[in-house]
C-alpha cells in the first residue's frame, strides 16, 4: 500500500464539484461530467486533458477490475483539484510501471499516475481508493 496527498478526510475550505456513483454504462456520461465540473473550475489546455484521462483510466479500472461499480467525488481545496474514485476491487501496484510493447493492456494506472501531479492509490479488505490531484 502506498499513500500520498489527501487521505479521503473532509479537510476544511473544501469545495465539493461533483459526486458520482457509476458503472459500465455511465463511464461516457461520468467523463463528460468530469471534463464540464474541471473546466468551470478553470482547468484547461493540456492539464485538463491530462486530468479527465486519469480520471476515466481509473473509472474504468474501477468498472472492470472492482466489482463492476464505483464512485466518485471531484472537489477543490485552494488551488488543488482533487479526484478520489473508490471501488470494491483489490488494487493494483502503489508504483506502476508501463508494460511491455507487445502487451495489450495494464496501461491504465500508469497513464493515470503520470497525467496528474500526485496519485494516491490505497488497498485494503474492503477495496481500494484512489486520490488524483492537480492544480
Amino acid at each position: 500500500m502506498s499513500e500520498q496527498g489527501n487521505s479521503g478526510a473532509q479537510p476544511s475550505g473544501r469545495q465539493a464539484l461533483l459526486a458520482f456513483e457509476f458503472d459500465r454504462h455511465t463511464l461516457v456520461l461520468l467523463r463528460h461530467e468530469v471534463e464540464r465540473a474541471c473546466r468551470t473550475w478553470g482547468l484547461s489546455g493540456l492539464t485538463l486533458y491530462r486530468f479527465v484521462v486519469a480520471v476515466n483510466e481509473i473509472t474504468t479500472n474501477a468498472v472492470r477490475h472492482g466489482g463492476g461499480h464505483g464512485s466518485l467525488s471531484l472537489w477543490q481545496q485552494g488551488p488543488r483539484l482533487f479526484c478520489r474514485v473508490d471501488d470494491q476491487g483489490p488494487g493494483g501496484a502503489a508504483d506502476p510501471h508501463l508494460p511491455p510493447p507487445d502487451h495489450p493492456r495494464g496501461r491504465g494506472l500508469w497513464l493515470a499516475r503520470n497525467n496528474v501531479e500526485r496519485f494516491t492509490l490505497r488497498s485494503d479488505a474492503g477495496g481500494t481508493t484512489i486520490v488524483l490531484e492537480t492544480s
